[in-house]
C-alpha cells in the first residue's frame, strides 16, 4: 500500500478500534455498519474512467462512530476472502465537502482481504469481502476534538471504488530451487536437525563490499527495492557469530517493505527471486554501523529465505 497508508490507514485503525473485536460474517457479507442513516443523501455521479466521481451529501457530515456502506453496487464477480483488492478513493472533509485526496488519476492501491485484516478490522472486511467489482462504498470516519497545540478534525468521508481484484500470490514454506555452491572464504551455512540455518564465521574476513550470495535459487519472481516480501530469517554478528535475531526461532514468518530495511537488505535482496535462499555479507556501513542495535554491531551476516513478494 503506498498513499493508501496516508488515506485509508487512519480510518482502519479508527475503525479497529471500535469494531474490531466484532466477529467477522460468513463470507460473501459485503455488510454496512455504524450510522449508515447519515448515508442517506449521499448521491454520487460518474465522470469517467481515472476521475472520481461528483460526491453530494447533507453538510455538515458528524458521525460518532466509524460507518460504512456500499452507495452503488457493481456488476463484476463478487471479492473474495484472501483475495487483493484494487481501490481508488476519494477523501473529503465532511464539514465543508471539499477534496483531501484524490488517487482516482492514479495507479489503484491494494487492500490485501487477508486474516490479519479480518482479525484487526472486521468491519473494513466485511464491507470488501462480498462486494461486487465496480461498487463504491462509502466509509465516513469521527472527527477528533481539538487537543492542546491541535486543531480539531473534522469527520472524513472516504468514497472508495472497486476497480479490480486478483487472488494474492502463494506464500512457500520454505526455500524452492537449485542447489548453489558458494565460492570459498564466505560464512557456511548448515542446517540443525530442526530445518533452522546456522551460519559459521569462522576464519572470516570483514567484508570490503556487501556480499549477496545465492545458497538456493528459487524460480519465482524477482524483488525490486518497491516490493513487500515476506520471509524467514537468521542474523549473526561477524566478530563473534552470535545470534541477535531471528524469525525461525519465533516461528513467525516476517513481512516488511524492502524499503524499511537495512541498506545491505535492501540492495543484496533486490534482483534476487521468491524462492531463494540469500546469504548476506553486509558491512557495518551498510547495517547500523559501529554503535549497531543490541547485539546487532559492526559487520553483519544473515541467511534469509525469500518466500513471497506483493
Amino acid at each position: 500500500m503506498r498513499r493508501l497508508l496516508a488515506i485509508l490507514l487512519p480510518g482502519l485503525l479508527l475503525l479497529t478500534a471500535c469494531g474490531g473485536g466484532e466477529p467477522a460474517a460468513p463470507e460473501p457479507s459485503s455488510q454496512s455498519a455504524g450510522e449508515t442513516a447519515k448515508l442517506d443523501s449521499l448521491k454520487l455521479t460518474e465522470n469517467g474512467d481515472k476521475k472520481a466521481p461528483g460526491v453530494e451529501f447533507t453538510k455538515p457530515l458528524d458521525v460518532k462512530e466509524p460507518t460504512v456502506k456500499v452507495v452503488s453496487e457493481g456488476d463484476g464477480d463478487r471479492v473474495k476472502a484472501n483475495q487483493i483488492a484494487a481501490i481508488s478513493i476519494i477523501a473529503l472533509n465532511g464539514t465543508d465537502g471539499s477534496t483531501l485526496e484524490d488517487t482516482f488519476p492514479k495507479d489503484p492501491e491494494e487492500l490485501e482481504l487477508n486474516d490479519e485484516l479480518k482479525t484487526n478490522s472486521a468491519v473494513i472486511y466485511n464491507a470488501f469481502v462480498g462486494t461486487k467489482i465496480g461498487s463504491q462504498l462509502a466509509l465516513a470516519v469521527p472527527g477528533a476534538a481539538a487537543a492542546e497545540g491541535a486543531e480539531a478534525k473534522p469527520t472524513q468521508l472516504l468514497i472508495v471504488k472497486v476497480i479490480s481484484a486478483k487472488d494474492a500470490p502463494p506464500v512457500l514454506d520454505k526455500p524452492e530451487g537449485e542447489t548453489v555452491s558458494p565460492p570459498a572464504g564466505l560464512p557456511t551455512v548448515k542446517e540443525n536437525d530442526k530445518g533452522i540455518p546456522e551460519i559459521s564465521v569462522e576464519g572470516v574476513a570483514a567484508p570490503t563490499a556487501l556480499v549477496s550470495q545465492d545458497l538456493i535459487k528459487g524460480s519465482g519472481p524477482a524483488l525490486t527495492e518497491a516490493d513487500t516480501i515476506t520471509v524467514n530469517y537468521v542474523g549473526v554478528a561477524l566478530a563473534t557469530g552470535k545470534v541477535f535475531d531471528s524469525s525461525f526461532e519465533s516461528g513467525k514468518k516476517a513481512t516488511f517493505p524492502l524499503t524499511g530495511v537495512i541498506k545491505g537488505w535492501t540492495q543484496g535482496l533486490a534482483g534476487k527471486t521468491v524462492g531463494s535462499r540469500v546469504l548476506l555479507v553486509v558491512p557495518k556501513d551498510l547495517a547500523y554501523g559501529d554503535a549497531g542495535q543490541g547485539d546487532a554491531k559492526g559487520d553483519l551476516v544473515f541467511v534469509v529465505d525469500i518466500l513471497g513478494k506483493k
